[in-house]
């Protein structure tokens, strides 16, 4: 359970600036434009907790993005949106390291990454759990090298143990709430479409979970928040240079 809990997770982790990986094809990432002359190859775009943000690494963000489709945000541009989720991750990050939490394994890594592989449909046309060359290829395409791929899922790993040692203690789930949520919110829309509800007991287990990582993401957002308000965060408006 709590090994499909961590996997759950990334959709709590994503809906506070980090979404959830969908399955469907990814399309190829557009080309970046060489810069022009006397325009700045990189700048500081945010500062987290002293630990700056480049504008390099939301460009690469960005490009993580298309091969883990992210819920788009309301009224935020792409950049925007990548942006806030380095800003969040790095947070989380930070506090996970503090909290001297168990390395993620070089092991546990791949294995997500074999997991990654199966789920993404364009990685079949380039046999990417069967060939390491196409792994490489299909990565490249996204200017992404298996070392920073490797990396950037290990750091995904660590922030959502971060999260569910931290603030999965503390969500609990009464019965009544279980049975709340599926006299009005599962059965409705069961019989909206149609169907037949199966019996609660059948699927009270995955409505726990369900409620579970509801309440878990409400708090996540709230620390989040709270984390910003503190003044842990600076973002720079375009133009705007850090000191």
């Amino acid at each position: 359970m709590a090994t499909l809990w961590i996997r759950t997770m990334g959709a709590v982790v994503l809906a506070a600036g980090m979404a959830a990986m969908a399955q469907q094809t990814p399309a190829p990432a557009p080309a970046v434009p060489a810069p022009k002359q006397g325009e700045l190859l990189d700048h500081v775009v945010a500062i987290v907790n002293k630990q700056l943000i480049l504008e390099s690494d939301v460009n690469e963000e960005m490009r993580f993005a298309e091969i883990q489709p992210f819920r788009t945000a309301r009224g935020d541009s792409l950049h925007e949106q990548a942006l806030n989720r380095l800003i969040d991750r790095t947070l989380v990050y930070q506090q996970a390291r503090e909290q001297q939490l168990d390395p993620v394994t070089d092991d546990e890594v791949k294995a997500e990454l074999e997991q990654l592989k199966k789920q993404l449909s364009e990685c079949q046309i380039y046999k990417c759990s069967a060939s390491p060359d196409g792994w490489k290829e299909f990565l490249s395409q996204f200017g992404i090298t298996e070392q920073e791929m490797f990396e950037h899922w290990r750091e995904r790993m660590t922030v959502l143990r971060f999260i569910e040692q931290r603030f999965r203690s503390g969500a609990t789930i009464t019965e009544q709430q279980i049975e709340d949520y599926y006299n009005n919110t599962l059965t409705p829309q069961v019989k909206a479409r149609g169907g037949t509800p199966p019996p609660l007991e059948r699927i009270s287990s995955r409505i726990e979970e369900v409620l579970l990582q509801q309440q878990v993401s409400a708090m996540l957002q709230d620390w989040l928040k709270s984390l910003r308000d503190q003044g842990s965060v600076r973002i720079f408006k375009q133009g705007e240079m850090a000191p």
